[in-house]
């Protein structure tokens, strides 16, 4: 986005609203399973409840969904990690919590 000429960052997400989703018994990329490949981490639309791939897997699943649906939000279903993305404001806007998006400390 741009500003008179200049480049400006998000510095939060305005999307937050849009979290219909937050978790899901799936546990794996069904459009890799598909072509009969593998991938490297899961990610969860958080609009719709699709789960595609990282952009770490040669597909890219979760990114081409984003492209495809303009679905904002996803976060991560690895093991651990609660972290959200958005794609749209390129942020990081913080952890799920139950249904809730806390701002990561720093």
């Amino acid at each position: 986005m741009s500003v008179s000429g200049r480049i400006t960052v998000a510095t939060k997400c305005t999307h937050l609203n849009q979290i219909k989703i937050t978790s899901t018994k799936e546990h794996v990329c069904e459009d890799c399973v598909k072509l009969g490949d593998t991938w490297v981490h899961l990610r969860l639309c958080l609009e719709c409840g699709y789960v595609g791939c990282c952009d770490s897997s040669k597909n890219k699943h979760a990114t081409k969904h984003f492209r495809h649906t303009q679905h904002p939000l996803i976060r991560s279903i690895e093991r651990g990690e609660a972290w959200v993305w958005c794609y749209a404001d390129e942020i990081f806007p913080g952890e799920l919590k139950g249904q809730t998006v806390v701002p990561l400390a720093g």
